[in-house]
């Protein structure tokens, strides 16, 4: 039975009203319902370091979490969220007054925008995006501008003079995603200075979502923007287990900024969750304590399944862009005589037996996204060899 007004208005209020059911949903039940190889969303098949589960066993039993944590997150993960950027970045915080622990990356990101936009505020965002910031800015009342990574070569590209031209008096901050989601980009020392310079000039805020900071490949180097010269007390940073520690399931993630930026953070976020996670909480600030070997041995896996999926991909006869970071390919279906990725996207589950999702979803100008397909190679290299061999009877034949 439909639920009815009496004034016939519209139920989801029109901020909203663009954005229905996700990709994500459609894409994992068509994989359902055909028995395709979900490469589509981002989550791994397989758990995280045994210690690091037995560290959320052993809190849970010792009553650590169980009950409603601070609401700032536990002093333990505050304090080694602070030691991870110091150890990895050169970064210092204070874990009372600039740490923010969070329900994932995406609370982070939905109260950031929350605390920081009003109504009105343009915020510019690099296209393709991760979906939530789209819907996140519609949240805060803001406009979105999206500035568009473009294929140079083998990989997505900043155009800098098209992200200083989108600056306007209204704009407010710049929402930053490096590593890249959905691209793979990872921008660089040079790229990341002149955002800095620009966002200095035009006395912008930054947030910057850094959640595959450890996944970079091929020489590339993730910088925090927060230590480029003046963006420290400008800068909201991102950070997330999920990925890091393949416990996306926990949903812990954090901020990190000069404590007046915090602190307008935690005003929304407040609001949002209130807390979360509290035995996922001690269990993560153990987790950031793991010796270097390990985030190396991440490393290496993904690279290596990356050049898996890469390899199968070029093998199928699609246009492939070696990712510099994160878990995700992008690739061209031209080659293969195809033009419209979401159409294309739909079919294959039936065609190869196999699921991915289409890049135009995360534009505003689709047409510059329409042609490209993201895969996801965080799975077992024995689904990704399966899904490449399938591709390869699909499309190569």
């Amino acid at each position: 039975m439909a639920v009815m007004t009496s004034s016939a208005r519209p139920l989801l209020n029109r901020r909203l009203a663009e954005f229905g059911t996700t990709i994500f949903a459609e894409m994992s039940a068509l994989a359902q319902r055909t028995g395709a190889i979900n490469l589509g969303q981002g989550f791994p098949d397989a758990d995280g370091p045994e210690a690091v589960r037995e560290a959320a066993v052993r809190a849970l039993r010792e009553g650590h979490g169980n009950q409603y944590p601070p609401g700032p997150g536990v002093p333990e993960l505050r304090t080694a969220v602070t030691e991870h950027q110091r150890r990895f970045y050169g970064l210092s915080y204070d874990p009372d007054r600039e740490v923010l622990i969070t329900a994932g990356a995406t609370e982070a990101i939905a109260a950031s925008l929350l605390a920081l936009v009003e109504p009105g505020d343009e915020v510019i965002a690099l296209e393709p995006y991760y979906d939530s910031y789209a819907a996140c800015i519609a949240m805060a009342g803001g406009t979105r501008v999206p500035v568009t990574l473009r294929p140079d070569g083998d990989r997505f590209v900043l155009d800098l003079d098209e992200l200083r031209a989108a600056v306007t008096p209204r704009t407010r901050l710049i929402l930053l995603n490096t590593p890249h989601n959905p691209t793979g980009t990872v921008l660089t020392r040079a790229e990341l200075a002149a955002v800095a310079e620009l966002a200095c000039e035009r006395d912008l805020l930054v947030i910057t979502d850094e959640v595959y900071e450890h996944l970079v490949f091929d020489g590339a180097e993730h910088i925090p923007l927060a230590s480029c010269p003046g963006m420290r007390e400008r800068t909201v940073t991102i950070g997330s287990a999920g990925k890091t520690f393949s416990f996306t399931g926990w949903k812990v993630g954090w901020v990190t900024g000069a404590p007046e930026l915090v602190a307008a953070v935690r005003s929304a976020k407040q609001f949002l969750t209130y807390v979360a996670s509290g035995p996922f909480q001690y269990a993560v600030a153990e987790a950031l304590r793991l010796p270097d070997a390990y985030f190396a041995a991440f490393r290496a896996e993904h690279l290596a399944k990356r050049d898996l999926l890469s390899e199968g991909l070029a093998a199928a006869g699609f246009g492939v862009f070696r990712p510099a970071g994160t878990y995700f390919v992008t690739v061209d279906v031209r080659p293969l005589g195809h033009s419209d990725g979401l159409a294309f996207c739909r079919a294959m589950p039936e065609r190869a037996g196999v699921v991915a999702i289409p890049n135009a979803v995360f534009y505003d100008h689709r047409e510059a996204g329409a042609p490209f397909v993201r895969f996801a190679f965080c799975k077992r290299t024995s689904v990704l060899e399966e899904a490449t061999e399938r591709l390869r009877k699909a499309f190569a034949s």
